[in-house]
């Protein structure tokens, strides 16, 4: 009975912490705390497959394939013969391009 009390006071704490850190940037969308920075996105590591590389472009699949055909100097890497595309290179590959 007492160690499912402590159970339930651990959780309250832990509650109270999460929502208090939660109103403290309320009126501020765009605030980083430490939680959203362990979860944050890591582009640089991520690689996106050959075949969804359209969906991360915004474009349809035949689009995709003559940009790709077209620049032959987009970032890739392949591995075990399929190609791959590193996230964070291809974003920046993209703006250049459009600049």
């Amino acid at each position: 009975m007492e160690f499912d009390l402590i159970w339930i006071g651990l959780g309250i704490a832990a509650a109270g912490y999460f929502i208090g850190d939660g109103l403290k940037n309320f009126k501020n969308p765009n605030a980083k705390d430490s939680i959203s920075e362990i979860f944050s996105d890591d582009d640089e590591h991520e690689l996106i497959r050959e075949n969804h590389v359209h969906y991360f472009m915004g474009i349809s699949k035949e689009d995709a394939k003559h940009l790709i055909q077209e620049y032959p100097n987009i970032p890739r890497v392949v591995i075990n013969n399929k190609i791959y595309y590193p996230k964070a290179k291809l974003r920046q590959w993209l703006s250049d391009l459009g600049a």
